[in-house]
């Protein structure tokens, strides 16, 4: 079974993360023995957000790369029953069910449950931003 690592470099729809990840020198951590939760957005998701501009301001990309990981594996139906989930970051991430379906800050799940031998993958279709940890949630 492949690292986290391996199995996102695998993916041609993950390769913006890849290359974000190692400029960000997140690598390494990644193929650790975690286990770890990776939220991994998909090639459009950093589109949408104009990535480039973060790409040269190392602590952004990292303070937003780890938070899309969290320590231990968590699948998505266990994600689904938390109303937060604590990330590499040290901010939580607001998980809410919109009309039945589990919504992780402001992104869907796209593929859920990707099995590594360091955790376990879920691609999502939007990048979390630390700076708004939080405020998805209505108190």
């Amino acid at each position: 079974m492949n690292t986290i690592i391996d199995t996102i470099a695998a993916n041609p729809s993950l390769t913006k993360l890849v290359s974000s990840l190692e400029k960000a020198g997140l690598i390494d951590s990644l193929k650790g023995a975690g286990p770890y939760t990776l939220f991994a957005p998909t090639n459009e998701s950093f589109t949408r957000m104009n990535i480039e501009a973060m790409l040269n301001d190392a602590k952004e990309l990292s303070e937003t790369l780890t938070y899309h990981v969290a320590a231990g594996k968590h699948t998505a139906e266990s994600i689904g029953a938390m109303e937060t989930l604590a990330t590499e970051n040290g901010k939580s991430l607001t998980v809410v069910i919109e009309e039945g379906e589990t919504m992780v800050d402001n992104a869907k799940f796209v593929t859920t449950n990707i099995e590594c031998s360091n955790g376990i993958i879920h691609i999502v279709d939007n990048v979390f931003k630390p700076m708004l940890s939080g405020w998805y949630r209505e108190e």
